[in-house]
């Protein structure tokens, strides 16, 4: 069976991560048909609109993309085109999996963590303004509805049901928000009980940060609002090993779109050093997606033995926080070739080799 994709390049290190995941989704022998479209900075140079209506109408025709980050300004610019893709897609459930790849660069080399954050609405609805004529006072209003609080907390439910995973944690600040945070927890206790098969609690955000610095293992899947879930995604990666390994997806009504956790990195942009492991995982989910299982698989053992060898990784993954012996660093697209060398060789049914030490490190995917 053959697939068209929308590809998303981005900004930044966007066009060398997303042309390393290539590399290794076409060493799987799935046939992929790729659509080019530009939104972020590219975009604005030549539409004048940094999400041009194209790249929308490709990925509601494909209804599966793959997507490089896209730089957000920060205090000023354009308006994130991460946030207005989620709400015009209607991309409501973000699923971002926190693996420790190998064990490496993390304290928690058990970590297998998800979370599952509502993308829409929330406190990223885009609902602010200044409360005075003088700029002085600010105000973003927390949009929080009944509808989209029960459509994440059921995906999350099912999520886990039909990945196998035994339990659900809510994640709010009912005791303070009572009335938006009061809303999501009363919508999950109420699902909750439809799933009795399926053990659930509550955290607050505080102490659930508290939790997971202490003892993530104890932690399955996560489901919260759009900012705890933005901030909580970003702390599991760092439990997992870093940004640089973290893939995410977005879901909508039959429309999928499958994203790095980290960001654009520009700083770093045309040096051929980022770390590609989290748009290749990218490839993974895509193609687990699509019910490709076995060349999902291929993919997630081919990164996890590259990483365990520690022959050919980026320069993030040789520091000497990673691993006890620092091994000289290689290029983007060279540790891309060496994943992608490995994917038709992989026994992909056959025992993980277990981590050979935890350390931790820099983090090279810093949003900038």
């Amino acid at each position: 069976m053959s697939y068209r994709v929308t590809l998303i390049p981005g900004d930044g290190i966007g066009p060398e991560v997303t042309a390393a995941a290539r590399r290794v989704a076409d060493a799987t022998g799935v046939s992929i048909e790729w659509e080019v479209v530009d939104a972020g900075e590219k975009a604005i140079e030549r539409d004048g609109s940094p999400l041009p209506s194209g790249v929308l109408e490709s990925i509601r025709h494909n209804h599966l993309a793959l997507k490089g980050p896209i730089t957000t300004p920060i205090g000023s610019g354009f308006r994130s085109v991460n946030v207005a893709l989620r709400q015009q897609l209607d991309l409501y459930a973000s699923v971002r999996p926190a693996r420790a790849i190998a064990g490496e660069g993390t304290r928690f080399p058990e970590t297998d963590l998800v979370v599952v954050r509502e993308a829409t609405e929330g406190l990223y609805s885009g609902v602010e303004h200044w409360v005075d004529r003088d700029h002085t006072a600010a105000e973003t209003v927390n949009v929080i509805t009944r509808k989209a609080s029960d459509r994440i907390v059921r995906f999350a439910f099912e999520y886990a049901r039909r990945e196998h995973r035994h339990h659900v944690t809510a994640v709010h600040k009912a005791n303070i928000m009572k009335t938006t945070g009061g809303l999501f927890q009363t919508a999950f206790r109420e699902m909750a009980a439809k799933y009795p098969d399926i053990p659930a609690d509550e955290r607050l955000i505080d102490n659930m940060c508290m939790q997971l610095a202490k003892k993530p293992e104890e932690y399955d899947v996560i489901v919260t609002t759009n900012l705890f879930g933005d901030i909580l995604s970003d702390l599991c990666a760092g439990l997992a090993g870093g940004l640089g390994v973290a893939p995410g997806a977005l879901y909508g009504e039959n429309l999928a779109v499958f994203e790095p956790v980290h960001g654009s990195a520009p700083k770093y942009a045309g040096q051929d050093k980022a770390d590609p492991v989290a748009e290749i995982l990218c490839v993974e989910l895509l193609l687990r997606h699509v019910g490709e299982t076995e060349a999902a698989d291929r993919v997630f053992r081919a990164v996890w033995e590259t990483i365990a060898e520690k022959k050919v990784v980026t320069y993030d993954l040789a520091l000497p926080g990673y691993t006890p012996h620092p091994v000289p660093a290689s290029s983007c697209s060279a540790m891309a070739k060496e994943i992608a060398r490995k994917v038709p060789l992989v026994d992909p049914h056959s025992p993980l080799p277990r981590p050979s030490g935890a350390g931790h490190g820099g983090d090279p995917h810093l949003e900038a």
